[in-house]
Order: C-alpha cells, then structure tokens, then sequence
C-alpha cells in the first residue's frame, strides 16, 4: 500500500502528434523556437525550483541511455532505472532494477519517496498505466509534427478517465498539460 502522500507523475516532452522521438531514436527536435507572447517565461530558477521538488525518478534503460548521452540533467536525484540488461552507472544515484514492476514500485520506490517522477520510456509509460500505478501524466507538448516515430504510448488496452490540474504556456510556444488519473 502507497504512503498517502506518495504520487507518481508519469512525465514526457511530446510533438503535437504524440512522438517522443523520430524514428533514429533522436530527440533534437525536443527544444522550441516559436514564441508567444501570452506565454511564462521558462528561466533557470523556474527550471530549478521545479526539479528541486521532485525526489526520485523511474526510467526505462533507453531513457537512461540517452540522458548520460546529453549531459544527465538528473543530478544527484535518486534514479531508478528498470531494465533487464546488465548496465553499470558511474553516478552513485543511479540503482538498476529489473523484475515485476507493480512490486518495484511498492518495495523499491513509493515507501521512500513522495513526489515521484517516472521519465520514460514508451514501453515503461504504457506499463505505468496498464497496471494503474501512476496518479498524473505531466506531458509537454512542443510546437512540432514529426509525422512518424516512437509514440508517447499507444495500446493500452483500456479506457482510462482524466482529470485536467493544470495547464501551462510557455514563451517558446511549448504547452504543458497536467492530468491526474481517475
């Protein structure tokens, strides 16, 4: 059983049409230069303050793979990686985990942590939700149509209610939706 203030916030960058990345597995495309003027402004202490609030995160191995690639924009936040390969991390944060996922996160990850942040990948996104563990998806739509890719989750083999908690326009034309899972 969850502590009560555990939540997990499925979190994804997305185009228009529901890819989170081109068909290379690249995500260059992931940085906006549109503008509107109605917009907030995304600055380093918005960025800052935000990640500051989150306690761990949940990713898939490709996920994984592809921040040490950019730069590991994770910090010395607790990160989980559930994978079935055999991977090493120089980052002592870092825990790779494999198995049954609904137990993970039980024993592992909501017992120790409140504000919970699961970043990828599509398959682990589609299992989130198939198995009903997550309370919030937090998807962040660029101003883009790639017209093919991998998609953010497709398939899930049920209907799933949504709650809008809160919407976000961004300067750069990127638009943030923040649903909770009913």
């Amino acid at each position: 059983m969850k502590p009560e203030n555990s939540k997990i916030t499925i979190h994804m960058v997305s185009s228009l049409d529901g890819f989170i990345a081109k068909k290379d597995g690249s995500v260059s495309w992931m940085h906006s230069t549109d503008s509107y003027n109605k917009g907030i402004e995304l600055t380093k202490e918005y960025v800052s303050n935000f990640l500051e609030s989150i306690d761990c995160y949940v990713m898939g191995s490709r996920t994984y793979e592809h921040a040490v690639k950019l730069g590991w924009p994770y910090g010395d936040t607790p990160v989980f990686v559930l994978t079935n390969r055999d991977l090493i991390s120089d980052k002592k944060t870092v825990q790779f985990l494999s198995g049954d996922l609904a137990k993970i996160v039980a024993n592992n990850v909501r017992p120790r942590y409140s504000n919970i942040w699961m970043v990828g990948g599509a398959m682990l996104t589609k299992e989130f939700l198939r198995l009903g563990l997550a309370d919030s998806i937090n998807i962040t739509i660029i101003p883009i149509i790639l017209g093919n890719g991998t998609l953010f989750f497709d398939y899930i083999g049920k209907e799933q209610l949504l709650h809008l908690k809160d919407v976000t326009a961004f300067k750069d034309g990127m638009v943030e939706l923040w649903y909770e899972i009913r």
